[in-house]
């Protein structure tokens, strides 16, 4: 099979630069190659059977429209946040880019609610708040698609793609790819158990989080220039939606940062749902991870958020995805192959959370079948600590964030860490080879990585950015 432009992966960053190559007329054959379903046959079975099936291809992670958009489906309309792509290609383009795109998202029926900018006065209060509390408040414009919402937006994008002559082929894995004297030709796919090779003039790996450990290995087989970089680590924190009230109606998601001590590594707030609920996403070789939800319309008592330590290694390790996954694996190792959930006030009594203990507290678990236990067992000490004084601090800007009853569920990972050395036109070492999105570890989230979409599209055509 021969085309002009071949993407493995139909998260945002392979949808956006599908649909650029159309919109500017490029006339370039396009395929994309997708380990998942498509969009209107992803379904998890948890919602029939009260449990996770531990799925071959988990429906919440793989398919079109990638993980990101199955979680809380939230647009970040700031340069400020998404991960360091600016840092790459520009901070006035990246945010000239992200207007751009989220046009796009009203084109296919985004909400035109812009979340986080009506009270700047309250906002001015908040931050106030931060810094006696020592942390940096990064208060972004978020337009919340919603969980529900994100896959009808997406549904409208596939069709799109389809009817504009793009050959998307699901439930088809990409094994490796064609590589002879330092130039990508193509790649290897298998579908059911047929292995082809497919052609192209252009190779793009837009794997995504879910894709960022095959991306590494697949670089380091073929000696494709890249490096070690930020792993997250942490855990997922639900409290009642009262203890959120201000922040939820202020700013939406509360995004703070710090550097608490002992260690002083970077610590953050992730992916904030009011009313939103917990939810388990599962990896390759049955990796258990939990994320948050928030929809538009269906909204629990409470909100959950993640805290995130960023982990930053230095020679000779260089196997941060590994490490992350290791401590993904001791904690579903203790909570038999589930989520654990934890008490804050438990945690600092050195006990364990039972299952009686919270029924009976006012914070009830929206992710019903996480296994109370001791999450401090599989958690490293220094992840652990950094977690514990930070969420200190927030109860400094949110009284009643470090209430003996706020939830920890674990593990929380990120992989994105795999940072791929490229210059501003995402040109990598191997010609004819680009790499996009989060699996690149230079975007963070679904807009920055549509942005780098659209950057790539243009880069194909020679169009101006």
């Amino acid at each position: 099979m021969n085309t002009d432009v071949l993407i493995i992966g139909a998260g945002p960053a392979g949808i956006f630069t599908a649909l650029e190559l159309i919109k500017k007329n490029s006339g370039k054959k396009i395929a994309i190659v997708e380990k998942g379903a498509a969009i209107e046959k992803r379904a998890c079975p948890k919602h029939r059977t009260g449990h996770c099936m531990n799925c071959k291809n988990c429906a919440i992670t793989t398919g079109f429209s990638g993980a990101g958009a199955f979680s809380d489906g939230k647009l970040s309309l700031s340069s400020d946040v998404g991960g360091d792509l600016p840092d790459l290609i520009g901070h006035d383009l990246a945010q000239k880019t992200i207007e751009y795109a989220d046009s796009i998202y009203l084109e296919f029926g985004a909400d035109t609610k812009i979340e986080g900018i009506a009270e700047p006065d309250k906002i001015k209060e908040i931050r106030k708040k931060a810094i006696r509390a020592g942390l940096k408040l990064v208060d972004c414009p978020i337009r919340h698609l919603g969980t529900e919402k994100a896959q009808q937006i997406y549904f409208s994008i596939e069709k799109y793609l389809l009817e504009h002559g793009v050959e998307i082929m699901f439930n088809t894995e990409c094994t490796d790819l064609v590589i002879e004297d330092n130039v990508c030709k193509g790649a290897t796919i298998k579908v059911k158990n047929n292995v082809e090779t497919v052609y192209a003039d252009k190779v793009i790996v837009a794997t995504g989080r879910r894709g960022a450990d095959w991306l590494e290995t697949t670089c380091r087989n073929h000696n494709i220039d890249h490096q070690p970089g930020t792993v997250d680590i942490g855990v997922r924190v639900e409290v009642r939606n009262e203890v959120m009230e201000e922040v939820n109606k202020v700013l939406y998601e509360s995004k703070l940062i710090g550097y608490p001590n002992p260690f002083k590594n970077k610590v953050r707030t992730f992916c904030q749902n009011p009313g939103g609920f917990v939810a388990q996403e599962n990896y390759d070789n049955n990796l258990a991870v939990v994320n948050g939800h928030s929809y538009k319309d269906k909204k629990s008592s409470n909100t959950n958020l993640a805290i995130l330590v960023s982990h930053n290694f230095r020679e000779p390790f260089n196997q941060p995805i590994e490490y992350a996954k290791k401590v993904g694996e001791l904690t579903n190792m203790l909570g038999a192959g589930h989520i654990m959930v934890q008490r804050y006030g438990d945690i600092l009594d050195g006990k364990r959370t039972w299952q009686k203990e919270l029924q009976q507290s006012n914070v009830k678990p929206t992710l019903t079948d996480a296994i109370a236990g001791d999450i401090t067992s599989a958690m490293p000490y220094r992840a652990m600590t950094c977690i514990l004084n930070f969420i200190q601090q927030v109860d400094m800007v949110v009284p009643g964030f470090a209430s003996p009853e706020t939830l920890l569920y674990s593990p929380e990972l990120k992989f994105y860490s795999n940072k791929i050395k490229m210059d501003e036109h995402f040109n990598t070492s191997v010609k004819n080879l680009h790499c996009l999105g989060d699996s690149t570890g230079w975007t963070r989230g679904l807009m920055m990585a549509s942005v780098m979409g659209v950057l790539m599209a243009r880069e194909i055509v020679g169009a101006e950015r």
